[in-house]
């Protein structure tokens, strides 16, 4: 384990893991319904594509308001772990940074943009090879059960046999069984570039959070986070959603198929659907990301002030025991 003495405190950088993954849980179950609804846009052909009021009504029908919430509990531990792992080694690369720049003589220890794009880059790699597995699991199981509701009505209306729901445990044991262990890695490839998307999404939050902080003298409060997360947020996804949708695609991929590079699925999304297949579902994907990192950065700051009390508050009780 990489040692905690260049920057700030280990037990620091895993206060901040754990606000950011809870910050990320509560963020995730305000705004999942709108994740189901644009994974299952990204991977639908074009000629099933659905409007956003249309699909959500849909859903509601074929599946309960249930169909929405499809993979919840595997979304919540993925953005847990993801989470605590990015900002875990996001906080410990700054750490690195700040005291560097203090042993330098720097007048600011705040990042620069440069340095804040590499504290993204090495904890956006970090999380992407430990959690790729968990949200190919996710987007199994948010595309696979519209699919049995989907097969569970014929042409003419009539029920048919109700098929078992797959379940997290379930759908990860069939994937292994049929496809190996290398099906956990789909995707990898696009997900590591789109590593660019929350290094353009804290790169800007942090230049503005300091910006802030220089012009009115004192730290931004969660409103003011909330809206500079989502700024950053609607930046960064705008740019490189088109590498979301083709690993949305790559996940779901049919063992029995050609696999397909990434470059290869962006030149067939293009040649079947036009450019405008790349932006499959962009409305409630935007919109999504915007709230959760929103709700995230007006989160995860109050979070981390009440870890850090509750931590202080056991220190104070085990010296006086």
């Amino acid at each position: 384990m990489a040692s905690s003495k260049p920057g700030v405190p280990q037990n620091d950088n895993v206060a901040h893991a754990l606000a950011g993954a809870g910050g990320g849980i509560l963020s995730m179950v305000l705004t999942y319904p709108l994740i189901t609804l644009s994974t299952r846009a990204q991977v639908e052909s074009k000629r099933a594509e659905t409007a956003f009021l249309a699909a959500v009504k849909q859903i509601v029908a074929r599946e309960g308001v249930s169909g929405l919430y499809a993979g919840l509990d595997s979304a919540v531990f993925g953005i847990s772990v993801t989470n605590f792992v990015y900002y875990y080694w996001y906080e410990w690369t700054r750490g690195f940074f700040e005291a560097a720049a203090a042993r330098a003589g720097r007048a600011s220890k705040k990042l620069t943009a440069i340095e804040a794009i590499i504290a993204g880059a090495i904890a956006g790699s970090a999380t992407v090879i430990l959690t790729n597995p968990i949200w190919v699991v996710n987007t199994r199981m948010t595309t696979r059960k519209g699919q049995i509701e989907a097969e569970e009505t014929t042409a003419g209306g009539a029920p048919v046999e109700k098929k078992k729901q797959p379940t997290t445990l379930g759908t990860l044991s069939s994937l292994l069984r049929d496809e190996g262990p290398q099906a956990l890695f789909r995707g990898v490839v696009p997900a590591l570039v789109l590593v660019i998307n929350p290094i353009l999404q804290y790169t800007l939050f942090e230049q503005l959070k300091n910006a802030y902080e220089r012009r009115r003298k004192h730290n931004v409060t969660p409103t003011v986070a909330f809206f500079l997360g989502a700024l950053g947020k609607l930046f960064a996804t705008s740019i490189t959603y088109p590498y979301i949708t083709v690993k949305s695609q790559m996940h779901i991929a049919d063992d029995g198929k050609k696999r397909e590079g990434m470059t290869q699925a962006i030149r067939r999304v293009i040649k079947e659907e036009g450019y405008s297949g790349l932006y499959k579902g962009i409305g409630p994907k935007v919109t999504q990301s915007v709230l959760t990192a929103a709700f995230l950065f007006a989160f995860k700051d109050v979070l981390y002030e009440q870890t850090v009390r509750l931590r202080g508050a056991m220190a104070r009780r085990a010296i006086k025991a």
